[in-house]
């Protein structure tokens, strides 16, 4: 993490998969497909709200597994180690951030346990449901933004005074 984040939002990715039904649907038939499509909607998200964002897939059933993490901007997508749950490297990532007032720490899961776990470290849950309602309202807050931004042309009247552009009319109708 190259800069400081104030906001940090930590989701159990395949937790999320499984409870997003476009991505439930997905994951049915293509896992990875489902997988790229959480971290593209998550990484918009993050941009948007100005958020350091990780995401956790677990790699618990996979046999001969090493931790992968890659970091895009403000996304950090972390494949764990073999026989490491999603929740486990979760805790361990809470204690790392420690006790700091200063922080604002979330964790996207539907999982109690761990919900519960998240409450006791001093950071705050939010239920996969939550999440999905934020990142559509959020997308549309973006379209919102995006439609009212005023597209200039970047056209040779635009970017010459007055006088250089009526020689230049002048010239062009003379050459014709």
């Amino acid at each position: 993490m190259k800069k400081r984040y104030r906001d940090y939002l930590i989701v159990d990715g395949y937790n999320v998969i499984n409870s997003w039904p476009k991505l439930k649907e997905l994951s049915k038939t293509d896992l990875e497909a489902s997988r790229e499509e959480l971290n593209t909607i998550l990484s918009e998200y993050a941009s948007f709200r100005g958020i350091y964002t990780i995401i956790v897939y677990d790699a618990y059933r996979i046999k001969s597994s090493d931790q992968r993490e890659t970091e895009i901007g403000n996304l950090k997508v972390v494949y764990t180690k073999e026989k490491q749950t999603a929740d486990a490297y979760i805790e361990k990532l809470i204690a790392q951030f420690g006790p700091k007032k200063h922080l604002n720490i979330s964790v996207a899961t539907d999982d109690m346990a761990e919900q519960q776990m998240i409450l006791g470290k001093g950071g705050s849950r939010i239920s996969t449901r939550e999440l999905l309602i934020e990142v559509e309202n959020s997308r549309v807050k973006i379209g919102k933004k995006t439609q009212n931004t005023n597209v200039s042309k970047n056209t040779l009247d635009s970017i010459i005074d007055k006088e250089t552009w009526e020689k230049l009319e002048k010239i062009r109708k003379n050459s014709q």
